[in-house]
């Protein structure tokens, strides 16, 4: 127990740490305080029952909802991607008039939906089987920005395809 104090405590602190310098390099609030947030909900569940390896829950909630969402919007027609890029592009909801554009944009809200489903189903089954937290970590960091990451490239690369530059 006082292990997971002192654990719980570094976590919260370094994610303090993390925040307040995200603040003065003034990146938006609601994203470095989104930050801090989560890692205190993590570390109080973790307080609470007394289990390390219960810090990875938020993290199975997360990828339940932003793969649902992802999924869901994809598959009513209403990308996610597409409506962030819409507004981004200053194209509004016009991108959905356009065939290309919409299938660009289903395609990778589901590739999303997709990377968040991976997670959870390698993840939560570790999780069920009690497999230690280490290792669950390292699963966990693997298939963060290891993923993530060339997942962003993507999408930026067919954004980019389908809103080609304006000449001047």
């Amino acid at each position: 127990p006082e292990q997971l104090v002192v654990a719980v405590v570094a976590s919260i602190g370094a994610a303090a740490i993390f925040t307040v310098a995200r603040l003065i390099q003034r990146q938006p609030p609601s994203a470095a305080l989104g930050g801090l947030i989560a890692v205190g909900v993590a570390g109080a569940l973790v307080l609470f029952t007394g289990r390390a390896e219960d810090n990875f829950i938020p993290g199975f909630i997360t990828n339940v909802a932003y793969g649902s969402a992802f999924l869901i919007s994809a598959l009513v027609g209403w990308s996610l991607i597409g409506l962030a890029v819409g507004f981004l592009m200053d194209d509004g909801i016009a991108w959905r008039a356009d065939k290309r554009k919409r299938r660009a944009f289903f395609w990778l809200a589901i590739m999303w939906a997709a990377l968040f489903f991976l997670r959870l189903g390698v993840q939560l089954p570790m999780w069920f089987a009690d497999v230690d937290v280490q290792t669950l970590g390292t699963v966990k960091l693997v298939m963060g920005i290891p993923l993530f990451a060339p997942l962003v490239a993507v999408t930026w690369l067919v954004v980019r395809a389908t809103y080609p530059r304006k000449s001047s």
